[in-house]
């Protein structure tokens, strides 16, 4: 809902001029954050006509890149939260299982990506999606990651992490977008991001 009403309409309006969007699912696991993406984009296709719009999904995990690759999923992991209308429209049926159809497949780049190494390679982003992947680290590597994910994107671009994580007292690279939960935008004068003390103190 944040990135349709929200940052989608505020991105269209800040690169209507360069018509093209970067996106990066970070921590994408089997793809569906990303595909999520691609379908939320079709619906907006006849106002992004003309847009080149490109969407990377990394994960550490060879075998949920793959996975994601192949966009197959079970009848119970296409239920949680994917309308039927959707699911039908996007989808086609392989037995008990289900295909996202080859359009959006191919709308997206699945790599395998170490989050905890050097980030350049990947070039820059308007938006990252790195949502329910920092839980599982120590405040300092936190930092290190915000930090870093910082330098790959614009100074009006968009940070969505998830509904337990947050860049307060890590990290003064982002902001808070107000009353949006799990969505920041950056901090033009924390550009120089300098970790907190809670941040230093580690685990």
């Amino acid at each position: 809902d944040q990135f349709k009403q929200i940052v989608l309409p505020k991105m269209m309006e800040a690169r209507a001029t360069k018509r093209s969007l970067r996106i990066w699912s970070a921590a994408c696991s089997s793809g569906q954050e990303a595909y999520s993406l691609c379908m939320l984009l079709q619906e907006e296709q006849a106002r992004l006509a003309g847009w080149r719009i490109e969407i990377v999904g990394t994960d550490l995990s060879a075998e949920m890149v793959e996975r994601a690759k192949a966009g197959v999923y079970t009848q119970f992991e296409v239920q949680r939260g994917l309308p039927i209308q959707m699911l039908v429209k996007h989808f086609k049926q392989q037995g008990d299982k289900w295909q996202i159809n080859p359009q959006l497949r191919q709308m997206v780049t699945f790599r395998e990506y170490n989050l905890l190494t050097d980030l350049g390679g990947l070039g820059q982003f308007d938006i990252v999606f790195c949502r329910n992947v920092l839980i599982y680290f120590d405040n300092v590597t936190k930092v290190d990651i915000l930090n870093r994910i910082r330098k790959q994107m614009p100074d009006d671009g968009f940070l969505v992490l998830g509904a337990a994580e947050t860049v307060v007292g890590l990290t003064e690279a982002f902001k808070p977008v107000q009353d949006k939960r799990g969505l920041y935008g950056i901090n033009a004068r924390g550009a120089g991001a300098v970790p907190s003390r809670l941040a230093m103190m580690g685990r």
